[in-house]
This record gives structure tokens, sequence and C-alpha cells, in this order.
């Protein structure tokens, strides 16, 4: 299988504050508390191998909304088939995820590719623009690393503001797939942000990542709504279906995400080990409540 590195309370409680009723949960009611289809998303890199038409054809069959993390170049053609875009690649670098704004060695590249996709997105009525914070260099810590980050984007956020177009940040463990990444807790996330102080500038929340990270999905969902501007899926461990094999309850977590009031798109980015739109099917089902 091709990795992206290769390409560029309970719910019980939110659904209480969604209905005014505490002490139960109709099907209906969990139904309504999830992430309606139309808002969820497939993310085009685990599934490169497709043919991008033949891709798109699947995705518009199973009633998905949009594709994730999409290069310019085939904006059209995404378009073409009727389907958005929820989030838009900023590059095609094979070293975007490593090389990020932790490091001011990397601000000039970064911030001209910004400035070229950002307006781009706009036209296309694209929402997102994803970048990265980047791997570890020696010499920089994480208090270093986030004013760096902060400093690179607050020269860009007025850009982003103008356009009307979200500039994403998105946390990675360092665990298991990115070893060395050095935005790779939520804490890390929000004090960007913070800094920035930029509605235009927010947060990638990936739900397998961080569950790998440090856990405590739903609470910090809860907690950190306000930064969040999209959100990825897939099982943990293995990267794979959201299916009884993996440990997150991604029903539980669908309903605590809406009733933070969350609109925007969750976009499914995990590994079929089986038949694709099965797995797809499974995950909007999950995700749908």
């Amino acid at each position: 299988m091709p990795t992206r590195r290769e390409f560029v309370g309970s719910s019980l409680l939110g659904v209480a504050a969604i209905t005014g009723e505490p002490s139960r949960v109709t099907s209906y009611e969990s139904r309504q508390a999830g992430i309606p289809a139309t808002q969820q998303s497939v993310t085009r890199w685990p599934f490169s191998g497709m043919p991008l038409d033949d891709f798109c054809r699947m995705i518009k069959r199973l009633g998905f909304g949009g594709i994730d993390l999409v290069d310019q170049r085939d904006w059209a053609a995404v378009q073409t088939h009727g389907l958005a875009i929820s989030t838009a690649n900023s590059t095609l670098r094979r070293d975007f995820i490593a090389r990020g704004l932790n490091d001011p060695a990397n601000h000039g590249v970064i911030l001209g590719e910004l400035e070229a996709v950002i307006p781009a997105a706009a036209a296309a009525k694209i929402p997102n623009v994803i970048a990265m914070f980047g791997n570890r260099v020696d010499g920089i810590d994480d208090t270093t690393a986030v004013v760096n980050c902060a400093t690179a984007l607050a020269k860009v956020a007025p850009l982003a503001e103008r356009h009307g177009v979200t500039l994403i940040l998105e946390m990675l463990n360092s665990r298991v797939d990115h070893r060395g990444f050095q935005g790779d807790t939520t804490d890390f996330g929000v004090a960007v942000c913070e800094r920035v102080d930029s509605p235009r500038i927010r947060l990638l929340y990936d739900i397998y990542h961080m569950q790998i990270m440090e856990g405590d999905v739903i609470r910090t969902i809860r907690t950190n709504a306000k930064w969040f501007a999209h959100y990825h899926t897939a099982g943990n461990p293995g990267r794979n279906e959201l299916d009884d094999t993996q440990e997150l309850q991604y029903g539980a977590i669908a309903t605590a995400l809406a009733a933070t009031g969350y609109t925007g798109w969750v976009a499914h980015e995990f590994l079929p080990k089986g038949d694709a739109e099965a797995g797809l099917r499974q995950a909007q089902r999950v995700v749908s409540g």
C-alpha cells in the first residue's frame, strides 16, 4: 500500500445538549447526532492505485460529498464529477511533511506556495488548504518551533482571511508513522493558533494520529473545538477500516463532534484491508450515527 509520505462526558451528554433529554437517546436522535454523508469526504492518497475518474465515480456512487487532499492539477477533474474538494494540497513536494514551518529556512518556499494556492482555492470554492509543522531540527525546541510557525502563519493569515480560505495545520503521530515530526500534540497546534489569533488559521484534528499520541479524543474535541476546522478518521491500530478490530469508538466520537456544532468536513483516511467500497460504506454508517 502507498503511504501519504509518498504522496504529496460521553456521547450521551452531547446528545442531551441537542435534545434536552439527558436520560435517554432514541435511535432517531443518535442518527441526527452524527455527521451526514454529504459532509463526509474520502482522502485521495490511500486509493491512489485507482484511476482518479474511477475513484470519483465510486465516491459519488457511495453518496459521499467530496474528496480530501487533492492536488491542484486534479481539482477540475474532481469537480467535473459533481464532488466537492474538502481540502487542497498546497504543494507537490515529496518532503512536504518533513520540511515545515517550524524551521525559518523553509518559510520562503512554503509561504510562496501558500500565497499561490490560497487565491486559487478560493476561486475553486475549496474551503481548506493544508500546511505542515515539519520534522524536528537540531537547535529548535518546541517553544521556538511554536514561535517560528506562528511567525510564518501570521504573514499569510491576512491573505487567507481576505479570500475566505482556512489554512489548516495537521498534528501527526511521531511514534509510528512520522518519527521526528515536531507538531505531534494538540497542545502544540493550539499554541500556534493562539499565537497567530486568526480565524483562518486552524487545525486538522486527525483522530488516528492523536489517539496514538495522547488518546482522550472526545474530551479533546469538546475542549478545543474552536481550533479544529477539519477532521480525519482511520482505525487504530493499523490505520485501517473503522471496524470492530480497532479501539476507537467512532460512533461516540461523531456524536460528540456534532454536539459541538461542527458543520465542516470529516474525511476518511484509512488504508482498506478488504473491499474498498464495503469499508467506505461501513465508515459512512458509523460516522453518520
